[in-house]
């Protein structure tokens, strides 16, 4: 490979913050016009990376050489990289939401004429970089009204509107459904293939990688430990990949279940039905009935849109839509749970699937966050026991396997997948016997899934009923005892282990409305 083939090189790049080595002489080498994936677990370093590449980590905040197209490169801040035409797209999207498509394409590089914005020129140039993406929508739309496939676009018709040389990806895909995920990648093959736009793609989608990359490197805890060529003749080795990222061998991506004999019903849903809360007329969850049993895992499959988080959600203490009707029973007791604190107290819990918005306080510790859902338990005539809060949270934090300094360490800091194992930990310190699990390994890698797998086995073994919500039908196959599939807000069937295939379910999640099961 000559000097002119490769665009990018980042050389024993080192970085620290305070005592805890975050990079440690990485390496990394990217070809001109060529899709290259970063693979790694949770917290091996593949964003910071990306954040000293893009100034985000200023120069002399870590050691080691960048050279991108030919000069070596001392970045300051984010606006010294995108001057180079290396763009930055963060897994959360940083985007106006009050502002429109237009605005936010050009928000801090306006198009204007003796200091004022042209407007005209702003609407034309947005209107031509939405076509460019496949994003049909008018330049005027707002962000809130645009779903997030469509708000990934929008970044990315953003990055095109800075000439960029050099796109980077941080888990573009992890909020979106199957249909979107492809567009997007189709969209950077695209970029690729007719305007020589190299891209770094970070995912822990594995699919993914193997159907887009061009070549892969790996980091693990910090270091990189390899890189791997993929070509039509040299498919990538899904196999070794994993056992480069997590550096053990994973025989089964699933850990090995033996289903429990189910016991006592814990929970039943009848005739449950939601209505949009903005939207009276408009319903969301139609007539459903599910059950869960001590001791059992139970999915919930549908395609998005279906109604699967509405229906845990209005569950859940009502927490969402209106117009709700149904009935709910607690270990054979019917019960009327008209907020989330009265859900608690009933013995249910669920964990959300937006941890950083919804699960967690990112501005509070480990030790806050895993003690949040258990407060009244941990306390002694009102008050606080914080003995008792250090224990059972030390405990768990050890149970968990939740990788950091400390419990007093800011929940902020940790990787994605030891964040969910901090969600996992509030819940389960509530002591509930019902856990609504709510998409519980979106975004995090194969490693710590493998991990999160385990403790939903510990919790069903411990004889809990655990309800899990997932996108990804191998998952649920691998995981449950029982699977629901979901369409249009309608249960439309109850699936036993040895009917799990993935046909067989998509046929539930893709079903008619009028057919449902009663």
């Amino acid at each position: 490979m000559t000097d002119d083939d490769v665009i990018l090189s980042m050389t024993d790049i080192t970085k620290k913050f305070g005592p805890v080595m975050a990079l440690s002489d990485v390496n990394l080498e990217v070809r001109r016009g060529e899709i290259h994936a970063i693979c790694g677990e949770n917290g091996a370093g593949k964003s910071t990376l990306m954040n000293v590449l893009s100034g985000v980590y200023p120069y002399g905040s870590y050691t080691g050489t960048i050279n991108f197209d030919g000069q070596e490169c001392r970045f300051r801040n984010i606006n010294d990289s995108e001057a180079k035409g290396i763009v930055i797209i963060h897994q959360e999207l940083a985007l106006s939401p009050y502002l429109s498509v237009a605005e936010n394409i050009f928000i801090g590089n306006e198009r204007a004429k003796g200091g004022v914005i042209d407007w005209d020129a702003t609407r034309a140039e947005a209107a031509a970089l939405m076509e460019r993406v496949g994003l049909p929508e008018s330049p005027d739309a707002r962000i809130m009204d645009l779903g997030v496939g469509k708000q990934q676009l929008v970044e990315i018709a953003k990055a095109l509107s800075k000439n960029v040389k050099l796109l980077i990806l941080d888990e573009p895909t992890a909020a979106l459904n199957d249909e979107d995920s492809a567009h997007l990648l189709d969209l950077v093959r695209q970029l690729r293939d007719e305007h020589g736009v190299t891209s770094i793609l970070i995912t822990h989608k594995l699919n993914e990688v193997a159907s887009i990359a061009d070549d892969v490197t790996i980091i693990r805890d910090g270091s990189t430990v390899g890189q791997m060529m993929v070509t039509p003749e040299t498919p990538l080795d899904q196999d070794e990949l994993i056992r480069k990222m997590v550096g053990r061998e994973l025989t089964n991506l699933y850990p090995d279940h033996t289903p429990n004999a189910p016991g006592e019903e814990y929970l039943r849903i009848k005739d449950w039905t939601v209505h949009h809360p903005l939207d009276p007329g408009r319903v969301i969850v139609d007539h459903a009935n599910i059950s869960v049993r001590a001791g059992e895992i139970v999915g919930l499959a549908g395609l998005m849109g279906a109604g699967r988080t509405e229906m845990a959600m209005s569950v859940f203490g009502r927490s969402y839509g209106s117009g709700i009707s149904g009935e709910t029973y607690i270990k054979g007791r019917r019960v009327d749970l008209p907020n989330v604190q009265a859900a608690i107290d009933a013995g249910l819990a669920y964990a959300t699937e937006d941890r950083k918005m919804y699960g967690l306080n990112l501005l509070q510790n480990i030790r806050e966050n895993a003690s949040m859902a258990a407060l009244k338990k941990m306390s002694r005539y009102g008050v606080m026991d914080d003995n008792i809060e250090r224990k059972d949270v030390q405990e768990y934090r050890e149970d968990f396997n939740i990788k950091c300094t400390s419990i007093e360490e800011p929940v902020s800091s940790l990787s994605g997948g030891n964040q969910q194992k901090v969600v996992l930990a509030k819940w389960v310190l509530s002591d509930p016997d019902i856990l609504i699990l709510d998409e519980p390994t979106r975004g995090i890698d194969v490693g710590a899934k493998y991990e999160i797998y385990e403790i939903i086995d510990k919790l069903a073994d411990a004889g809990k009923a655990v309800l899990v919500i997932s996108s990804e039908l191998p998952e649920l196959i691998g995981i449950c005892d029982r699977i629901y599939t979901v369409s249009q807000g309608v249960v439309t069937d109850n699936v036993e282990r040895n009917g799990f295939t993935q046909e067989y379910l998509m046929k539930g999640m893709t079903k008619e409305k009028e057919v449902a099961i009663r």
